[in-house]
């Protein structure tokens, strides 16, 4: 059944998650009643029509917003049960976002953009696994540029390179190849997918394209702010079919 909790090892998961925008007549349902799970170490892409709830479902997931009513968990940790201090320190070290808009810092170098989580935190680097993430995002010889220096696809992958050096238990991306070029694009997703398969991490991103989506392990459909279906080893060809069935 579509939104049943998944049986494997989860990262993060919803129960009955509610997210009601406005009051009275002007209220907005963007969730309802969504249960649903994400499991570690795979790569899931959340689609679905403008306005059906899978942005909403993201920032839910990373903390970012709170629910109405119900319960997101990252990994056993209940976000409801978070003041604003935890909840921000959790976002810091369990939590890594890739923005459509690369929110780098303009004065810092892609080196000092990558780093400025743990720099936050007061924590030193893992040089090893910086070496390491930023090697595979063919990062190496642009380090010292600031963004302003580098290309659109460059500074994605600046982003990329931050949401990975915390070790995140999940990288959360929103359209994040929604600026790019179809090639800088399918580098990203590259990178993303590398980022599974050989670092084990978890990665949840929003995309309302699906040769994008055919990088994922799984597509979840989202309609009305319900899980309305769930597609495995998806290809471009198939959830193109899904959604057209559903629209």
């Amino acid at each position: 059944m579509p939104g049943e909790p998944m049986t494997t090892d989860t990262a993060a998961r919803t129960e009955r998650a509610t997210k009601i925008y406005g009051r009275g007549e002007t209220a907005v349902t963007a969730l309802d009643d969504v249960t649903i799970a994400f499991g570690s170490g795979r790569f899931t892409a959340i689609m679905g029509p403008s306005g059906s709830g899978k942005s909403t479902l993201m920032h839910c997931l990373a903390g970012l917003d709170p629910l109405t009513s119900g319960q997101v968990f990252l990994g056993e940790t209940d976000l409801s049960t978070l003041n604003d201090t935890a909840l921000t320190k959790l976002r810091r070290e369990r939590v890594g976002f890739v923005f459509q808009s690369f929110n780098l810092l303009p004065t810092l170098t892609a080196a000092e953009n990558i780093t400025l989580p743990l720099a936050l935190a007061g924590e030193q680097p893992d040089d090893d696994w910086l070496d390491l993430v930023t090697s595979t995002v063919g990062l190496v010889g642009r380090l010292d540029h600031r963004p302003s220096e580098l290309s659109g696809g460059q500074q994605q992958r600046v982003a990329v390179a931050r949401a990975l050096a915390t070790r995140p238990d999940v990288v959360f991306a929103d359209e994040p190849t929604g600026n790019l070029d179809s090639a800088s694009g399918a580098e990203l997703l590259g990178f993303l997918r590398h980022a599974v398969d050989e670092f084990h991490q978890t990665v949840v991103i929003v995309t309302h394209d699906p040769v994008a989506a055919g990088y994922a392990d799984e597509v979840v459909l989202l309609a009305d702010g319900r899980v309305v279906d769930r597609i495995d080893a998806p290809t471009a060809e198939v959830v193109r079919d899904r959604m057209v069935v559903r629209s």
